[in-house]
């Protein structure tokens, strides 16, 4: 059927036995019509296919395929150019429909040949499953919304950092408030037209965003000596919907609200043109909606010159003076808004500049250190990228596989994880820079970062939410939700990438332990460096989750503060990355806040954070993994130890608080480390807006789908679910009714209310044995009566004597749910944390 391939199939090795099962498989089951002998050479057009960006696998960096919107239409274009010039013309003779039937091509595209002229066909890797790059493929583009209108222009930005310290501004006290103008009464230099609000909601994507030619939004200049700035934030990840004119060099800036919401105003990239030097100007930024900031502490915005970008090699510093964050008293009487002013000097006369509130980190910069890590020979061996899913705008969401190869199966079983995510919210670039400086380390020669390889299997979601990067959003994604308060969604569509995040981890936990999960924040209220965990309730790893910071604290003392870490679980934060994946088993479980302003430590103390502090943390996450899981376990329980000890100090400040002087070698059991800690001092964002309202019904009907599959699925029960049932409302009572006897006896009792932070506990090891010891109590002591009410009694005078022992068990150390490990006692400290 193929006359010119002939030749060439003569000369064919000994099959590959994967291939050869493959082969008789699927002719089993009547895919393959022709004889094993008519197969193609396909090398000619498997070079074709690799070399040419059209064809890229989906999701590569290849040119976008945005003219063929289905996917079986693309197959068709795709099918008849990938064939050598002789088979195109014999088959182009030929029916659809025939050549679907005869030919085993058609059925064989998965196969693939070696470059070197022998033909050992192997699969394709399936499509939708992995993105790979190219090194001759472009960037993919990213997609924004259609109502967004975006530039053409290309902003790039080059990395540097200041040779000397950037310490923080020091108030004077005499800082000017200026008056807020408006634009009655000032003149508006730049607007965007349509801004997507809380009443509009996602509907479709394109590259390059709204069709149409793109408008011009500054005003024009009158000639050269007109000295107005022009304005511009649409480009990636900026920011800026409105610019006001009030003085000659004063301007009143208004940010844009996340798309589709109607707040979240805190994240500000923007650039402005035809400057002077020499000359003091004052932006004012007049609608930002948190009342606390670190711009009241010192902290300084960016300003980035691209005269001295290409002339000196000078990045993005530090610029600003008369810095003052204050409230808006000319509010709309929504909700309360909040103003920061600052002066700036230009560099050169007619420079371009841009202003950021930090270090700006796009899609596009992730793209091109991802396509450098695949073009590497020698990275590309042990760092395996692939698509996770696509973004709801359909963006590519990236993950990263990194472990060296494992020389036996069991080598690779006994292999532990670790999972890093970063830019769930995406106006928090922080968690960008230390998530590449974790990168560069790992996938380095380094002996260490080898050894890290060969011990551990790394999942990296560098940017879980690219469209909230690439629309410049400070904390949602284009659902118009914040996603790291829906990580326990079933709304897969509408959530794709945490949903995916989610149940990839979910994967790997069924198949081996996860040391270590932590995704990468930022926090713009606090300095330094700092995680919030969640409290262990296993005694067997108690204080366990904190080893970890702790020894990050000594491994980066002038930029991690331990002191600022949180371990409380609260009821707002169910819904979190870090709480949901601690509910899943994963005892480590992080959220790292790295501060948008600097540090107040060590060496570092009043300076801020340049992006080379921020990615030697992503080493020092590396670092403290290898002190972590040390043979030697000498480290760990010198923290342990130490972390004792802070505790002590911890709960003797609050008895201090309390007025309380207390015992406390006879008290360690009653106090719960939830009630020693305060609240994590969040994000002031912190409580869930819910579900938007077109989502609401698909949510009840999924419910309700899920409820009724519960109830099917409950309907069979296997002997040992009846018996379990039958212990737990019929034994459990009986034996409840036995333990409340000797209160219901009338002994007297002389002990206070506890204080409010502590908490007694009774639990026995299982249902069976409260019931085999309520029966030896009725045994033993025949003389107490058992009342039939069921509920314990609360009046204190009738509860025991403190002279006097109660018979029932006291086990204040439970493992955990589901657990049936025996509890470890600790001798010098003992304090009962609950869920």
């Amino acid at each position: 059927m193929f006359p010119a391939l002939e030749p060439e199939l003569k000369q064919e090795t000994l099959p590959d036995p994967y291939e050869d099962f493959m082969y008789h498989h699927l002719q089993y089951y009547g895919y393959y019509k022709a004889q094993r002998g008519s197969l193609p050479n396909s090398a000619t057009h498997q070079h074709i296919w690799k070399n040419n960006p059209r064809y890229l696998l989906n999701g590569s960096f290849g040119k976008r395929e945005d003219l063929i919107p289905d996917r079986l239409q693309k197959e068709k274009h795709l099918w008849p150019s990938c064939l050598p010039s002789t088979v195109r013309r014999q088959t182009g003779a030929m029916s659809r429909d025939s050549l679907m039937l005869s030919s085993p091509f058609v059925k064989s595209r998965q196969l693939l040949y070696d470059d070197i002229g022998k033909v050992n066909p192997h699969l394709r890797e399936p499509r939708d499953l992995f993105a790979l790059f190219s090194g001759s493929a472009l960037l993919q583009a990213p997609r924004w919304p259609v109502e967004c209108e975006v530039i053409k222009e290309r902003i790039h930005h080059i990395e540097w950092v200041p040779p000397q310290p950037e310490y923080f501004y020091q108030p004077t006290g005499n800082e000017k408030i200026p008056e807020i103008v408006g634009e009655e009464k000032g003149t508006i230099v730049y607007q965007l037209d349509s801004v997507p609000t809380e009443d509009c909601y996602f509907t479709s994507s394109r590259v390059g965003g709204k069709r149409g030619i793109i408008k011009e939004l500054s005003v024009s200049l009158q000639g050269p000596e007109d000295n107005t700035l022009l304005f511009e934030s649409r480009f990636e990840s900026g920011n800026l919907q409105k610019a006001v004119r009030v003085n000659t060099f004063e301007y009143e800036l208004t940010l844009r609200t996340d798309l589709y919401t109607n707040k979240h105003t805190q994240w500000f990239y923007f650039r402005v043109q035809n400057t002077r030097k020499d000359v003091t100007y004052r932006f004012t930024i007049v609608n930002l909606l948190k009342p606390k900031s670190l711009y009241t502490v010192g902290m300084k915005p960016l300003m980035y010159s691209q005269l001295d970008a290409s002339t000196h090699s000078i990045g993005w510093r530090r610029e600003g003076n008369e810095i003052k964050y204050y409230r808006n008293t000319a509010e709309d009487g929504q909700q309360p808004l909040y103003c920061l002013t600052w002066t700036a000097r230009f560099p050169h006369d007619r420079d371009t500049c841009f202003f950021a509130h930090f270090y700006p980190y796009t899609y596009t910069d992730l793209q091109r250190f991802l396509l450098s890590v695949a073009n590497s020979p020698v990275k590309s061996q042990f760092c395996k990228l692939r698509t996770l899913c696509r973004s709801l705008a359909g963006n590519t969401v990236y993950l990263l596989t990194i472990t060296n190869p494992a020389r036996t199966p069991q080598e690779a079983a006994a292999k532990k994880a670790v999972v890093l995510t970063a830019r769930v919210h995406p106006g928090e670039s922080n968690g960008s820079w230390i998530m590449k400086g974790f990168l560069d380390f790992i996938l380095s020669n380094s002996p260490d970062a080898q050894l890290l390889r060969d011990i551990f299997i790394f999942k990296v979601v560098p940017m879980l939410n690219p469209d909230g990067v690439i629309v410049g959003n400070y904390r949602c994604s284009l659902a118009g939700r914040d996603l790291n308060r829906h990580y326990k969604t079933i709304l897969k569509e509408s959530f794709p990438c945490i949903w995916h995040t989610r149940n990839m981890i979910k994967r790997l936990l069924e198949e081996r332990e996860v040391l270590l999960y932590c995704d990468f924040h930022g926090h713009s209220r606090k300095n330094n460096i700092f995680l919030y965990g969640c409290n262990n309730t296993n005694r067997e790893f108690w204080l366990h989750e904190r080893v970890f910071p702790l020894m990050l604290s000594k491994n980066a003392p002038d930029k991690f503060s331990f002191h600022s870490c949180n371990f409380k679980v609260q009821k707002c934060k169910e819904g979190t990355g870090r709480v949901v994946m601690w509910r899943m088993g994963i005892l480590n479980s992080y959220t790292m806040e790295s501060t948008f302003g600097g540090s107040t430590l060590g060496n570092k103390r009043d300076t801020h954070f340049t992006t080379e502090d921020l990615k030697s943390l992503g080493y020092h996450v590396c670092d403290t993994l290898l002190d972590f899981c040390d043979p030697d376990r000498t480290k760990f329980m010198q923290c342990l130890a130490e972390l004792k000890e802070l505790l002590q100090q911890e709960i003797h400040k609050k008895f201090k608080e309390l007025g309380q002087d207390m015992d406390l070698e006879r008290s360690w059991s009653d106090i719960s480390l939830s009630d020693v800690e305060s609240s994590t001092s969040g994000s002031d964002s912190s409580l869930s807006d819910g579900l938007p309202v077109h989502l609401l019904n698909i949510a009840d009907e999924l419910n309700q789908k899920k409820t009724m599959y519960k109830k099917k699925k409950k309907a069979l029960k296997s002997r040992k679910q009846r018996n379990k049932q039958y212990q737990r409302h019929t034994l459990m009572p009986e034996s409840k009714l036995t333990e409340d006897a000797p209160e219901r006896a009338g002994f007297p009792s002389t002990l206070q209310k506890p204080p409010a932070f502590f908490r007694t506990s009774e639990n026995a090891s299982s249902s069976m044995m409260k019931y085999e010891k309520s029966r030896l109590n009725k045994k033993e002591k025949p003389g107490f009566t058992v009342s039939c009410d069921p509920k314990r009694s609360t009046n204190p005078s009738q509860e025991p004597a403190p002279s006097v022992k109660p018979s029932w068990s006291r086990n204040r150390h439970p493992g955990t749910r589901g657990s049936h490990r025996t509890a470890v006692a600790y001798p010098s400290l003992h304090v009962y944390t609950y869920p």
